[in-house]
């Protein structure tokens, strides 16, 4: 009867059968020593007699004794620890084979070359084959360190918690892995709800440039300042539009030796109202000097018909895409003195195809075929501003609704402005904007009705002086 020992154990083999080789690989000293060595914390081990058994590559980086000067010693005393503190860290450390759990001390170390190293060490009891307790480990860090990490996880969990801006962290497959309260708020969605979704699913718009800001950071890391970023928001109430103040971090793993994104940090903060705010106080600077230089340009002009024409092309800057003034036919109406429908006599117009100056168009006094309930006509009546869309139908029904009123194709929004001057109902403007813009606003009523004050003032002097 032959036998083979594997792994710590002892086979026996029949009378014919082979004696068959143990797997080729390390044994259980090597496999431990490999544990003990690769172990990120320092750690030492203890008999029941106190004689250290164990010594790791980490406690030899923080202390400087090598395994071999360590392992065999009798406690710390008279070398990793002053004689005068020796019996108290031993009967710390000791102590943990009778007392249940594991045991967290801090004190002082010595290093080889004299120096002091205050750690924080982790002890347990080894319990041996009987369950009895025949000995002590020893785990422990610097204290810096410990503190680093451990404020490194109360940041974290603040931020997750009670941060006052949004943190999403971001897997790297760009979707939310995890959400803190107040971004599961900003989303509208519950912070579980969020997780592991496309952000296509939580956002209607900004989803294609908020992807490529996180694409660039974990390709290229961290932006070297915030980015605005405009939104829409999917909520029960429809979609919310919001801009966003955005940090990103890129995540990398402290585990492995080459850097391995774990994802981004992404955090912003809603900045909506302030940058609605600086963007009507630039609209209002633009809109007053284009107002002042519109009167400048005007008051050069001999023919105050062409004055009225600079007011409206001044106006055309960022405001609209064509513009149209129409004249009440037959010279002005005052307040309940029309009698019968009002016509309409196109007085101006921008150009429908290229860009171009307004032309004074009407020589021959035609009425415009306006038909009934048409928003110039509205305006007359109710001698008030009059907004009106299309709405969201086919490009060619747009088309048919813009000719219908005898405006260019491409007119989807339009706002009418009344022509008053002395009391009196002169016309109208009237503003186009294509599809490309968005929809008159009441703002923007304000500004058109500005412009109509100066083209109305116009009109009138040049009445004035053609019945002269």
């Amino acid at each position: 009867m032959s036998a083979s020992r594997r792994s710590g154990t002892t086979d026996e083999l029949g009378p014919d059968e082979p004696e068959r080789a143990g797997p080729v690989g390390p044994d259980g000293s090597d496999l431990l020593a490999a544990l003990l060595d690769g172990m990120d914390a320092a750690l030492c081990a203890f008999d029941a007699g106190g004689v250290v058994t164990h010594w790791n590559r980490e406690a030899e980086r923080i202390l400087g004794w090598t395994a071999a000067e360590a392992v065999g010693r009798h406690g710390f005393a008279g070398w990793a620890v002053r004689s005068a503190d020796a019996e108290e860290v031993e009967g710390r450390l000791m102590s943990a084979m009778e007392a249940p759990g594991r045991q967290v001390h801090e004190f002082a170390l010595l290093t080889k070359d004299g120096g002091r190293v205050l750690v924080r060490t982790q002890s347990a009891a080894v319990r041996g084959p009987d369950g009895k307790p025949a000995g002590v480990y020893c785990a422990f860090s610097e204290v810096h360190a410990q503190i680093d990490l451990e404020r490194s996880i109360a940041l974290s969990e603040a931020l997750f918690e009670d941060a006052s801006w949004g943190v999403v962290l971001v897997d790297a497959d760009l979707r939310p892995a995890v959400v803190n309260a107040h971004a599961a708020r900003a989303l509208g969605i519950g912070r579980t709800s969020a997780l592991g979704r496309p952000l296509g699913e939580l956002l209607a718009q900004g989803v294609e440039e908020l992807e490529s800001a996180l694409t660039h950071v974990l390709a290229e890391g961290a932006p070297p300042a915030p980015a605005e970023i405009w939104v829409s928001v999917r909520t029960p109430e429809g979609d919310q539009r919001r801009c966003w103040r955005c940090g990103f971090v890129r995540l990398a793993s402290p585990l492995a030796e080459e850097p391995v994104p774990l994802g981004v940090a992404w955090l912003f903060q809603d900045v909506t109202e302030g940058k609605q705010g600086e963007q009507e106080a630039a609209l209002l600077r633009f809109r007053t000097n284009q107002l002042h230089r519109a009167a400048r340009a005007a008051a050069e002009c001999e023919d105050p018909g062409e004055a009225a024409t600079v007011h409206l092309d001044f106006a055309l800057a960022g405001f609209a895409d064509h513009a149209l003034i129409d004249r009440v036919s037959g010279g002005a109406v005052a307040d309940g003195s029309a009698e019968g429908p009002v016509r309409l006599v196109r007085v101006a117009a921008t150009p429908s195809g290229a860009p171009g100056p307004s032309v004074l168009t009407g020589q021959a006094g035609l009425p415009v075929r306006y038909a009934q309930g048409h928003p110039a006509l509205q305006c007359v009546e109710r001698t008030g501003s009059v907004r009106a869309s299309v709405g969201a139908v086919p490009a060619e029904q747009a088309r048919e609704w813009a000719l219908a009123r005898q405006w260019p194709g491409d007119a989807v929004h339009a706002l009418c402005a009344v022509l008053r001057s002395r009391g009196r109902t002169l016309g109208v403007v009237t503003f186009l904007r294509g599809s490309g813009r968005s929809q008159f606003e009441r703002v923007d009523s304000v500004y058109a009705e500005d412009v109509a004050v100066r083209i109305a003032a116009a009109l009138d002097l040049a009445g004035v002086a053609g019945r002269e």
